[in-house]
């Protein structure tokens, strides 16, 4: 079981250049960091609207984080 969510609004996001690129937006749910994938290269360009859509996937994981951290980490003391 992956300890990541990944944000199922990117799904259909794709390189602009038709090359089948694909961006992930994912929060670790045990320790509230937010990772950024690139898959199959070394970066993607995007149409307007697919960057918006990154965009507002990052904003819900970075909320979703800040709720796993304030609740605190179980295994770290006084949550820190």
């Amino acid at each position: 079981m992956s300890a990541f969510a990944s944000d199922p609004g990117l799904d259909n996001v794709r390189d602009a250049e038709g090359n089948d690129t694909e961006v992930d937006v994912a929060v670790h749910l045990l320790e509230g960091t937010i990772r950024l994938s690139i898959l199959w290269t070394q970066e993607i360009l995007l149409k307007p609207d697919d960057a918006d859509q990154v965009a507002q996937a990052l904003q819900r994981a970075a909320e979703q984080a800040r709720r796993i951290t304030a609740a605190g980490h179980p295994d770290r003391p006084n949550g820190a």
